[in-house]
């Protein structure tokens, strides 16, 4: 006795909130493909390497908005025999994408601001400083806009990035204001190696977040000892095994786990199923579900006793 389970209204949830999700992401693709140009130019024209490095930041996002753009009409379409799932995973590949352009521009300004420590050029800090601040703003703004989606891992991961190049403009501004007053020109290298830090520690967060799912990896608010402990708790269950915990896509668990009932118990298997769907989705709200109910002859020498 077996049930397989997902939520419609899960489904429905997720299209209503990818529809505001596409007008998140338009809108912070143009502010910030304006502030790209306005970056290099300026970083052309003041010498600095600190402003290169910010619009090399903004690269990124503006190719993480655009992969996460695209992510969002992909999963949009329906499933299919070969793909049952749909094509939610084109999100996590794309955050995944992401990751790795920020390491890569991470390597190239690592690169440059050794150079400079070794033979600072001269820096316009006037010109830096107006287009940092524009920077800043827009950066601000691109942020305040995503960040009203917390279930979607690739739209977190775009987030991240222009909140990261928001604390990089400050930076920026930062070493602009030295090199004005002090005339210290090794400020801009400090400042590009400082953002090149900023960017490895999201880069890595965002990577081992898709690598996990994308491994099927048990989600980390969720533990599955406590699930365990929790099903075995209901009347008639006499153990758990079998119990796999993981994500279809960013804010959507999926579980599958083989319960054990007493001889006794096993005509009132349906009973159990509901209950046990129950519990999963008020404690641990996961709807995404396959259990198995089965008796202990069933069972036979199944390994009942999960751990970790």
């Amino acid at each position: 006795m077996s049930d397989h389970s997902g939520s419609p209204a899960h489904g429905q949830r997720t299209a209503h909130t990818r529809g505001r999700e596409r007008w998140r992401l338009g809108l912070a693709i143009g502010l910030t493909a304006v502030t790209l140009v306005a970056e290099t130019v300026g970083g052309l024209l003041s010498g600095s390497l600190a402003l290169l490095s910010d619009a090399g930041h903004m690269a990124t996002d503006l190719s993480s908005l655009v992969l996460a753009l695209l992510a969002l009409a992909f999963a949009e379409r329906p499933a299919s025999r070969r793909r049952t799932y749909g094509w939610y995973r084109i999100e996590i590949l794309a955050a995944l994408l992401n990751a790795l352009l920020l390491l890569g521009v991470c390597a190239f300004i690592f690169h440059e601001a050794y150079q400079r420590m070794l033979a600072p050029p001269a820096v316009q800090s006037g010109l830096v400083l107006i287009v940092a601040t524009i920077g800043l703003v827009v950066n601000l703004a691109s942020f305040v806009i995503l960040s009203g989606s917390r279930e979607s891992l690739n739209l977190r991961g775009a987030a991240m990035h222009v909140l990261a190049d928001a604390v990089s403009s400050v930076g920026v501004i930062a070493s602009a204001l030295v090199i004005r007053f002090t005339g210290w020109m090794q400020a801009d290298a400090v400042v590009s190696a400082a953002i090149g830090i900023v960017i490895v520690w999201g880069a890595f967060r965002l990577l081992r977040e898709s690598v996990d799912i994308l491994l099927e990896a048990t989600p980390q608010d969720v533990d599955p000892l406590e699930i365990q402990e929790t099903l075995r708790q209901i009347p008639g269950v006499h153990a758990v095994h079998d119990l796999h915990v993981w994500s279809i896509t960013s804010g959507m668990p999926a579980l599958s786990v083989h319960l054990v009932v007493d001889k006794e118990w096993f005509q009132d298997g349906g009973r159990m199923l509901l209950e046990a769907k129950d519990v999963l989705k008020r404690r641990f709200n996961i709807d995404h579900t396959t259990i198995q109910v089965e008796s202990e002859e069933y069972a036979g020498g199944a390994n009942v006793a999960w751990k970790s």
